[in-house]
């Protein structure tokens, strides 16, 4: 049985696009085949792809820019297209370019204010959020610091400059507007932080404090002391038997802590259990023997099924209509890849929300952006203009350089192309990946393609 890595297992677990860096992959390659007569596919079926461009040029909204500062006017379509959505969950095609998350940016900035929304979810651990959103509405803490801190290993890509300016906007509007503030929500779980072991228990020290040893005994070694990527690294490293372990007795905390009154103060209660339930995902994650292709693709499913009962759990309680951000495959309602992640957050959404929860594909015909290579080493890659037989060839072929489409209402012929699936980029945190063969139609319910992209601006000595 091959042992795979811990790092390429961490990429696994937190990214998308990495089966290249030694998991083997089921997409199709990029290059199609020529056609009898030694044309190019694209040469040969000119008349029908520019049929197919004619039907989403009708369909096509401009965007003026990404940048979120200035009038959003252009973004009243896609305000149509999302229409009565609780949860919209805008991916992006590669983990590190500014283009992409500039335009979250811009676009939750004009939600909040045009259409009522009132959180940014992020594909971050829980606990991340929890202190980032301290941070949004009460002003505790430096969100340069907890960014530092939060946004290690495989979460390094989010210590950026355009999120970090997002967070202090998200601050700024707090402080306009106290009795109805935009929060920050994290939804992931390959991460829980020492505060919500504090956090657990204490509630259990002030409403049971007859359970105060027996939280101690089962919480016994997990609490983190250490960084955050170093902590992660560290669980992988641990044996298999000892992480199932520790995932019995987080299982048992929880149970524990469920099977008691919520007494007078319910909030306080539910809280208490989501952040026991927060500590026994992250321990579940990490509770499959990875050297098992099928128990390393099940950790997959685990983790974007969990990603959603997060973002439900979110909006249920606190009643605010959300904007998820996350990579393309997890906002998607089919995986582009089923033999390492079986079913993606998206599709568990719509199991959950339905008509209220739409997506959000973002894709780009060439630019920038940072990985990880098989070396470790973090680089900045370019592409060039998209090849031959992709999606991302005929879409770039759109008369608008940036723009939005709904991809639910085109028109015939594109209708029947947006259904078959052909090479697509799909990058995560490590590079070389992809690309994936990907159905937009079935995919997503809007697009979003840039013409050009760079990458992102990462902080620190990174």
């Amino acid at each position: 049985m091959q042992r795979y890595p811990s790092a390429l297992v961490l990429a696994l677990l937190l990214g998308l696009g990495t089966a290249t860096a030694g998991v083997p992959s089921t997409a199709a390659a990029a290059v199609p085949a020529p056609t009898s007569s030694g044309a190019s596919p694209d040469a040969a079926s000119g008349a029908s792809t520019a049929r197919i461009v004619g039907a989403l040029n009708r369909s096509a909204r401009p965007l003026r820019t990404v940048e979120p500062q200035g009038d959003t006017g252009e973004l009243r379509p896609l305000d149509r297209m999302i229409g009565a959505a609780r949860v919209i969950g805008i991916g992006e095609a590669t983990h590190s370019s500014h283009d992409f998350f500039a335009l979250k940016s811009r676009i939750f900035r004009h939600l909040v204010e045009e259409k009522g929304f009132r959180t940014f979810a992020l594909e971050a651990s829980w606990s991340t959020g929890l202190r980032l959103n301290d941070y949004v509405l009460h002003g505790t803490g430096d969100p340069g610091r907890i960014m530092s801190d939060e946004f290690q290993s495989d979460y390094l890509w989010w210590n950026n400059t355009d999120y970090l300016r997002l967070i202090e906007w998200m601050r700024a509007y707090n402080v306009r507007h106290p009795h109805d503030p935009v929060r920050f929500m994290g939804d992931d779980i390959g991460w829980t932080g020492p505060e919500v072991y504090d956090a657990v228990t204490r509630y259990v020290a002030r409403t049971h404090p007859e359970l105060n040893a027996r939280f101690v005994e089962l919480y016994r070694g997990l609490r983190p002391t250490v960084a955050t990527g170093t902590y992660m690294k560290h669980y992988l490293d641990t044996p298999y038997a000892a992480r199932k372990e520790m995932a019995d007795r987080t299982g048992r905390a929880l149970r524990l802590l469920m099977r008691r009154s919520p007494g007078a103060d319910r909030v306080a209660f539910d809280r208490a259990v989501q952040n026991a339930r927060a500590i026994d995902r992250t321990a579940r994650q990490y509770a499959f023997d990875f050297d098992d292709p099928a128990q390393l693709a099940a950790s997959m499913r685990y983790r974007d099924r969990a990603m959603a009962a997060n973002v439900v759990w979110w909006q249920q309680h606190t009643g605010t209509k959300m904007l998820l951000s996350a990579h393309n495959g997890h906002v998607a309602y089919q995986t582009s890849d089923p033999a390492q992640y079986p079913q993606m957050q998206g599709a568990f959404l719509r199991d959950s929300f339905g008509p209220a929860y739409v997506n959000v594909g973002l894709t780009f015909d060439q630019g920038s952006f940072n990985a990880t290579g098989s070396d470790g080493v973090i680089r900045r890659r370019t592409f060039g203009p998209a090849g031959p037989g992709s999606n991302e060839r005929t879409l770039d072929r759109v008369r608008y350089r940036n723009y939005a489409v709904d991809l639910r209402t085109v028109g015939s012929p594109a209708r029947a192309w947006l259904a078959a699936a052909r090479p697509t980029r799909s990058i995560g945190t490590a590079y070389p990946a992809g690309p994936y063969d990907i159905a937009l139609g079935h995919s997503y319910d809007i697009l979003i393609h840039l013409h050009h992209i760079t990458a992102a601006r990462l902080r620190g000595d990174i």
